[in-house]
């Protein structure tokens, strides 16, 4: 928006409005000797060396774009084509809000629309809203959405190997409720969920890449009378079978994935989609379609249970948003790579792990994981794998994540990572690094 500057005689119209004949009339109840205080400031720099020295310190920092990066547990370096910026970055996108008014919103509306349509199909869902404040907030979402609809139900089954920062925010939801949070270990077919459970969750993949059955985790529940939930790697629905396909009665994701940057931690995009029997019960909104008294096709919010439009006590939701300008990046993400980008991509992330967990299986000392797994793979590691990381960081290789951050008593373990923008070059070099960092 250019900046229109005021004119003498606005000035003296908005001083008359407020009954001042100057500007410093304005600031009388200010005593004199605090207005201007003298700083003690530095000599000013020219434009010229403030770009230095900010180009220095930017420097200083290490990104996925100037070292070989093999970290993920949660947040992922994925390739982002230059049209996604590109047409998110238009002033009408840029500048929209909320559409609580439709008849001047239909170009968001739309937008939000075709999201939900084309994540309903990754996800295997028949609905999908738009959207919450990142995937950690959709799964407890998902669990605090399972757990009202379960009645006397007071039972939730989590995975063991869900990412941890996600448990802690499902803790932090569920603080002050009547809940039981049970953990099973391996795969949701080893839960065992019984008639007082709401719900059973399930990673896919999990927090260390491992790839679990789902159907059977699906039939358990559905058995025990308890809601299936899967939080799933959206890159990785396009290759694989949808957790709908699978028996998911609400899924969520972490939408980073698609087409937005790392962003050190956010913003992100939290996606949920749900069978169209719980469609009443999701938090945040629906955009539907509809047509005006002429015909035309147009785009409404179907569904919006939140607190702006309901009494807060009956909300379903108090803390929902539409991460509208993410959500717009991931919606041209998945219309730019269509059905058969997301499956090179995919395909990409699958084979190229598979061959960097190979070659590092053949180092001494080091032993890969067995079972199948997506992007990334636990390693077990001859030394401490949080020394391991400061020895390679020194030569711009960031191998992965030491599990012992998470738990002190994992030490030997690294999670690595590979994405498709990881090259081969990059992954021999973390081989390379691997071997040497031991001796």
């Amino acid at each position: 928006m250019p900046f229109i500057a005021n004119s003498e005689a606005d000035r003296q119209a908005m001083l008359a409005t407020v009954g001042v004949s100057s500007v410093e009339e304005l600031f009388t109840d200010i005593p004199a000797s605090k207005r201007f205080p003298k700083l003690d400031l530095p000599q000013g720099l020219s434009e010229l060396e403030i770009t230095r020295e900010l180009e220095s310190m930017a420097a200083k920092n290490v990104t996925a774009s100037t070292c070989a990066w093999f970290l993920g547990a949660g947040a992922y370096n994925h390739f982002i084509p230059a049209a996604v910026g590109a047409i998110a970055s238009r002033g009408e996108f840029l500048t929209a809000y909320t559409p609580y008014q439709p008849e001047v919103s239909q170009g968001t509306l739309q937008a939000i629309f075709e999201y939900q349509s084309m994540a309903a199909e990754l996800l295997g869902m028949e609905v999908v809203n738009a959207s919450h404040y990142d995937g950690a907030t959709a799964l407890a979402e998902a669990v605090l959405m399972a757990f009202n609809q379960g009645g006397s139900r007071k039972k939730v089954f989590l995975p063991e190997t869900l990412h941890p920062e996600y448990k802690a925010v499902i803790g932090t939801y569920f603080a002050a409720f009547d809940v039981i949070m049970a953990e099973y270990q391996g795969g949701p077919a080893n839960a065992a969920p019984d008639a007082d459970t709401c719900c059973v969750v399930a990673s896919y993949p999990d927090f260390q890449g491992e790839i679990h059955d789902l159907k059977a985790g699906a039939d358990r529940a559905h058995t025990a009378g308890a809601l299936f939930v899967v939080h799933a790697d959206p890159i990785m629905c396009a290759i694989l079978k949808s957790p709908g396909e699978l028996g998911a009665d609400i899924v969520t994701a972490e939408g980073q994935v698609l087409g937005n940057a790392m962003n050190f931690g956010g913003p992100w995009l939290g996606m949920m989609g749900a069978t169209a029997k719980l469609m009443r019960k999701m938090p945040g909104r629906i955009v539907g379609q509809a047509q005006d008294h002429e015909g035309r096709r147009g785009f409404v919010l179907t569904l919006t249970a939140r607190e702006q439009h309901i009494r807060r006590e009956k909300a379903v939701s108090n803390i929902c948003s539409n991460q509208g300008l993410v959500m717009l990046q991931a919606c041209v993400y998945m219309a730019l790579m269509g059905k058969r980008g997301l499956q090179q991509v995919a395909g990409l992330c699958w084979n190229k792990a598979h061959y960097a967990a190979t070659e590092i299986g053949k180092v001494p000392g080091f032993k890969v994981r067995k079972g199948e797994f997506f992007k990334e793979f636990v390693v077990s590691t001859p030394i401490p794998a949080a020394e391991i990381t400061q020895k390679l960081s020194r030569r711009c290789i960031v191998p992965g994540l030491a599990l012992s951050k998470y738990d002190p008593g994992r030490t030997h373990e690294l999670l690595v990572c590979v994405t498709e923008m990881s090259t081969k070059a990059q992954i021999e070099l973390l081989v390379t690094g691997l071997a040497e960092a031991t001796k």
